[in-house]
């Protein structure tokens, strides 16, 4: 996972991971979503098939035969938005392209980052291969050659409604590839586009009849950080289990109500992963055997009746987000086989306008992604509270100072949880509710879909945080009970270890809890729990 970062800072680099591919061939059949993480995190290279360059050269064809029509058609021979009535004379097409291009490149505010431009780049290229779209061959093939030699054109924070494309961020990777702006070359350096297309050996591309519309006009900026973001969240999901499954046990907590006939009482796929997987990570726990234990007398010697929901209700929480997680990513499938432009080449050769490029369907599961977001983050968040109180904790010490009052133990890091977890409620507020009119009132109703993606993407940062908080908490948890942990829990207490020590007077804890931020980030913990139980959904 890729936390927040300034742009251009961190080039991408090959995939280390085995299950992402580092070869990606564009033949029109839809991209993946571990395609598109490949491609935009990790640096695979592209090609494009031939058949599919053989499309698209079949599709200009449609436009080059209505470039010096008397009829107008919108993109070919009109203005854009509002400016649609406006007819274009022959001689000043080319020119209406190049325009477009560079008014529509009116990004503001911090740049976005490497992963992100790139995942939109590709995207669009994607969309270009279908040959649905009327562009040149070359387009496509500059955009590959780009992406293959790590040219990132700068693309800014603030210029997308999320209707009639991601326009402003998609302009910028248009003008690049024109060689005008600004990119990150492969080192991060930034440069003059035309310097580095020509150091790569990439001509400029001279844009013809409708091909600026054809290089801006789509969600894929939108659509690029919804992948990313479905990427992280399965990671993170499984992970918090793993943590919620430390807490239960370092809480003294019961697995009982994990139990499997009592999860299919409610059939939601999401719940009935999350519980298995706390049932094999807490199996062979010395704390879960001690509640069935009987006395002398043959009575249970567990008196605890039933743990806070925070514990008992994880399978319940996290399988809710497992399964708004899964509609997110039957989305982001639909939108994979896609072609958004707008007019569109049809597979009969005609040309025309529709409304495909409206963001609603992507707008509306980015939103339902921060929500799920937040409220496991703050149950997470209140797993960690539990620990460091003493009237709810269990017998340990006070916020698991090794000296309480000389010592704060974890007493802030918990406010660090806190605080994230607070931001990450007011970033589950709706982005696609908040539609506003633009272009004269032509585009009357837009998604907003790249603002909840912006948000999204500072809400999966916090949820990585707010769970290595929980992890590094009940393993410190763990030290001060007597018994064992279980194969799974004791793996991943084994895995902190190797990066935090163990109780002790108060040290400096921003650096223990960065440490364990990148084990859940680069899916350390959950490949940790995973090596001592098999594999986890």
């Amino acid at each position: 996972m890729s936390t927040l970062h300034e742009a251009g800072t961190t080039p991408p680099t090959p995939a280390a991971d085995p299950d992402l591919p580092r070869h990606v061939v564009l033949d029109g059949t839809p991209l993946t979503v571990e395609q598109v993480v490949a491609i935009a995190r990790h640096g695979a290279t592209v090609e494009i098939h031939e058949t599919a360059l053989a499309r698209m050269a079949t599709s200009r064809a449609v436009i080059e035969a209505l470039a010096h029509d008397t009829v107008p058609h919108y993109g070919v021979s009109t203005g854009f938005g509002a400016l649609a009535r406006r007819h274009i004379p022959a001689e000043m097409r080319a020119q209406l392209q190049l325009s477009l291009v560079r008014s529509h490149a009116a990004g503001s505010g911090p740049e976005v980052e490497t992963e992100v431009v790139r995942a939109l780049q590709l995207l669009r290229l994607a969309t270009l291969v279908t040959g649905h779209t009327g562009a040149r061959p070359v387009l496509a093939q500059t955009y590959a050659a780009m992406l293959d030699a790590g040219i990132t054109p700068v693309v800014y924070e603030y210029g997308s409604l999320g209707c009639s494309g991601d326009l402003a961020p998609l302009a910028h990777v248009a003008l690049a590839a024109m060689g005008e702006g600004q990119v990150h070359d492969a080192d991060g350096g930034l440069v003059d586009a035309a310097q580095a297309l020509a150091d790569a050996g990439i001509a400029p591309v001279v844009l013809a009849e409708k091909e600026g519309l054809a290089l801006i006009n789509g969600t894929d900026g939108m659509l690029g950080m919804l992948c990313l973001a479905i990427h992280d969240l399965r990671r993170l999901l499984t992970t918090a289990d793993v943590a919620a499954s430390l807490s239960v046990e370092a809480l003294l907590g019961s697995d009982a109500p994990f139990a499997e006939d009592l999860i299919g009482m409610r059939p939601h796929p999401g719940q009935a992963a999350s519980a298995s997987n706390m049932r094999r990570i807490l199996a062979g726990s010395p704390i879960m055997a001690s509640h069935r234990e009987l006395d002398d007398a043959g009575n249970p010697a567990c008196t605890r009746v039933q743990d806070a929901y925070s514990l008992r209700c994880a399978p319940q929480v996290h399988g809710a987000a497992r399964d708004t997680l899964d509609h997110a990513a039957t989305v982001a499938g639909r939108e994979l086989a896609s072609a958004i432009d707008n007019p569109v080449v049809t597979a009969d050769g005609r040309v025309e306008s529709n409304g495909n490029f409206h963001g609603a369907p992507v707008a509306y599961v980015l939103d339902f992604l921060a929500i799920a977001a937040a409220d496991l983050a703050s149950m997470s968040e209140r797993r960690t509270d539990r620990f460091l109180d003493v009237s709810r904790s269990e017998g340990l010490p006070a916020f698991l100072a090794h000296d309480p009052g000389v010592d704060s133990g974890h007493m802030i890091a918990q406010y660090t949880a806190a605080g994230i977890v607070s931001e990450m409620k007011r970033l589950a507020a709706p982005a696609s509710v908040d539609s506003i009119p633009s272009s004269a009132m032509q585009e009357d109703h837009v998604s907003m879909g790249w603002a909840g993606a912006r948000k999204l993407r500072r809400s999966v940062d916090g949820l990585t945080r707010v769970l290595a908080i929980e992890v590094l908490t009940a393993t410190r948890a763990l030290d001060f009970r007597a018994e064992a942990p279980a194969a799974g829990t004791g793996a991943v207490y084994d895995a902190v270890r190797a990066v935090v020590p163990g109780p002790g007077p108060d040290r400096y804890l921003a650096p223990e809890i960065e440490h364990v931020v990148q084990l859940v980030a680069t899916g350390q913990i959950e490949t940790a729990a995973s090596a001592a139980v098999g594999h986890l959904d």
